[in-house]
């Protein structure tokens, strides 16, 4: 077993010893002052933290794909901004980007501190957005049996999800966290993840062979995600668990800015599924 699957699997176990810790702590209480109960967290991510400083190679020049989506959309957590974008190396995140789609101003709900807790993923443009084949590819991976959640999109609502959803989820492993998601094989060593989409939308399945502009599914809102949204990465390796992130540019794009607004023409050549 690769030796980063084998950290991100001790990482996960720690995660279980902090919270079972926790649990018997508050329940019938241990025998030493309670921030000793913290040592498997700060363990856990002390061993993420080595590994990536240390099994982390030089960044190859970026992979030039075409955009995963058409319309209007803006970009968040772009790695023009910073890498790595997502604030960690682990699952191949070092260069991905989330975006949303924002057909006009105001057209997608905005945060709010207390009210309304949540939304529904329908008051989102983004929810049901064809998601596109970058390039002619092969499908290695295709997970669709996740729900899509309603929006974490207030305070209350981002707490629950930092502090209890994230925590279940990271126990969970990968696929908590991405939910539905298609990996596509570009050749070469390359790999696109899309992750977070909608329940039910994906027209591929593993083998397929698929076409550039091609639609693989829909933008949704499972896994790890507070609103409906596209998160998309490139990969050296089919496994999130065990990949390193590569850096990419979308044609005739580049790279996004944090908040850039972008357009995305309909290509000529989109293929869609009858």
């Amino acid at each position: 077993m690769p030796v980063r699957k084998l950290v991100m699997k001790a990482f996960r176990l720690l995660w279980i010893a902090f919270v079972a810790l926790i649990v018997v702590d508050l329940s019938v209480g241990l025998p030493y002052p309670g921030w000793w109960n913290s040592l498997p967290l700060i363990l856990a991510y002390v061993l993420v933290a080595v590994l990536n400083r240390r099994d982390r190679p030089a960044a190859p020049e970026p992979v030039e794909v075409g955009p995963p989506v058409t319309g209007r959309w803006s970009a968040l957590n772009s790695p023009a901004d910073r890498t790595p974008s997502h604030g960690t190396h682990a699952y191949g995140q070092t260069y991905a980007i989330d975006i949303v789609a924002e057909p006009e101003p105001g057209a997608r709900p905005g945060f709010r501190a207390l009210w309304p807790l949540a939304r529904r993923n329908s008051d989102f443009p983004g929810f049901g957005a064809p998601v596109l084949a970058v390039a002619d590819a092969t499908v290695v991976r295709a997970t669709d049996r996740h729900r899509d959640h309603l929006s974490r999109t207030s305070l209350p609502a981002l707490l629950y999800l930092f502090l209890i959803e994230g925590l279940a989820r990271t126990i969970g492993g990968t696929g908590r966290i991405v939910g539905n998601h298609v990996v596509l094989d570009l050749g070469n060593g390359t790999y696109a993840l899309y992750a977070h989409l909608r329940h039910g939308s994906l027209t591929v399945t593993e083998g397929d062979r698929v076409h550039a502009a091609q639609q693989l599914a829909q933008c949704g809102n499972s896994g790890n995600s507070s609103e409906p949204h596209l998160h998309f990465q490139l990969m050296d390796a089919p496994d999130p668990e065990t990949a390193h992130g590569l850096p990419f540019r979308w044609s005739e794009i580049g790279v996004p800015r944090n908040r850039e607004v972008f357009d995305v023409p309909r290509p000529a050549s989109a293929f869609h599924p009858e």
